[in-house]
């Protein structure tokens, strides 16, 4: 798959360093040529012989060693990679290549290179989530780095919570899938909605529901890096925004249906994936609603249906929906396709382990018009927008 293609990996100090051995090995069976630049701190934790055997190639730990090569080694290898990956990517390293500091060997053949670079990045999860090292990813996304979020779950230091490094296998896949991506989306216009929606009871409170916009993102971004001009309606979500997709924030469900319906007429692929709430309170008190000794009731009415109404309104648009259920998925899920008019819709049951919300993973059934029925098995979110536009993009061409 990777044939032809020249992949540096950085590998910089954290204790998944060691999953960086594994990561070479995916790249080098799938035919890349591989050189490994490790940090010095990195080297506390594997040996650069370990990376030399896997990768064939001598590997760089200094900016002051003795050059394989005649020649000014940094800049021959920024020259030379088709794409730079760090994994893991500190929050030393981040924080460097944010401010553009370029004070070691790593840090300045990044500086130097015009190859696309990647950034796994994995630490602490008081240390990922903080606002300095979340600024320094947003700002790196921005200007067109590909960001790998990190996996949830129990890290080295005992903290259980997001930071930890993917597996290899996604990591190379997410790799494999940039560098291969096709342009079969090239010149659709593509619409994305992600994200929950809030509906205001106070200025402080609001309605809500639990969706991350992780599946949503993941998409447009899978769009994106097939050829598509994508524009992403999100509610509330802490996610960095995608490179190359235009993002248009909101908060309640009429922001996000009118915005939706300002790009509506121009899209070719419209998919909704974002948990819009169904109510909204009837009337929103001006000020902080008051703790009293007696209960309060709260009276609710009813939002717009967006997907109903595009469902209407469609004329070329290809049309796919989500369904979130908690029981009787199937039969749900096959109202709502027909209901609302939908090519396809993507079903999930959110009370399976690995299929929640805010969940890095999804297991889905997928919903045609002519009654197929397709199951995926559980899988990253991330593999899962490639593995649907597969199957968006295949009923696409067969509607022209």
């Amino acid at each position: 798959m990777l044939t032809g293609k020249k992949v540096v990996v950085g590998i910089s100090g954290g204790i998944a360093a060691y999953k960086a051995v594994e990561i070479v090995s995916r790249l080098k069976k799938a035919g890349a040529e591989v050189r490994v630049v490790m940090t010095r701190a990195a080297t506390q934790f594997v040996t650069p012989l370990t990376f030399r055997e896997i990768s064939g190639n001598p590997v760089v730990c200094d900016m002051w060693q003795e050059p394989k090569e005649w020649n000014v080694e940094h800049i021959a290898l920024a020259n030379w990679a088709d794409v730079f990956l760090i994994a893991p990517a500190t929050a030393n390293i981040i924080g460097k290549i944010a401010s553009g500091i370029a004070d070691e060997f790593l840090s300045t053949t990044v500086m130097a290179t015009k190859a696309m670079v990647m950034l796994a990045p994995a630490m602490n999860s008081n240390m990922y989530i903080n606002p300095i090292v979340t600024d320094n990813l947003l700002r790196l996304s921005k200007i067109g780095y590909q960001i790998i979020p990190p996996d949830s779950g129990m890290l080295a230091c005992g903290v259980e919570g997001p930071g930890r490094l993917p597996e290899p296998e996604t990591i190379v896949n997410t790799l494999v899938r940039i560098l291969t991506r096709g342009s079969d989306l090239a010149g659709k216009k593509v619409l994305v909605t992600a994200a929950g929606t809030r509906e205001p009871l106070d200025p402080v409170r609001y309605i809500g529901n639990r969706s991350s916009g992780k599946m949503g993102y993941a998409l447009a971004s899978a769009a994106a890096n097939r050829g598509a001009d994508v524009v992403m309606v999100s509610g509330p979500s802490n996610l960095p925004p995608p490179p190359g997709v235009v993002v248009k924030k909101v908060e309640t469900a009429a922001e996000m249906r009118q915005a939706v319906l300002d790009e509506f007429g121009n899209a070719d692929l419209v998919i909704k994936a974002a948990a819009v709430a169904d109510y909204r309170p009837s009337i929103v008190s001006k000020q902080k609603i008051k703790k009293t000794d007696g209960k309060i009731t709260l009276v609710l009415e009813k939002n717009p249906d967006i997907l109903a109404e595009l469902g209407e309104r469609k004329v070329k648009q290809i049309l796919v929906g989500f369904a979130a259920e908690t029981e009787d998925l199937l039969t749900h899920a096959t109202e709502k396709l027909n209901r609302k008019n939908l090519d396809m819709i993507v079903a999930n049951d959110v009370t399976l382990p690995g299929a929640g919300f805010d969940s890095d993973t999804n297991i889905v059934r997928v919903l045609y018009q002519d009654g197929r029925i397709e199951e995926l098995p559980q899988m990253s979110k991330d593999s899962l927008a490639g593995q649907l536009l597969d199957r968006i993009t295949a009923l696409m061409t067969n509607s022209n």
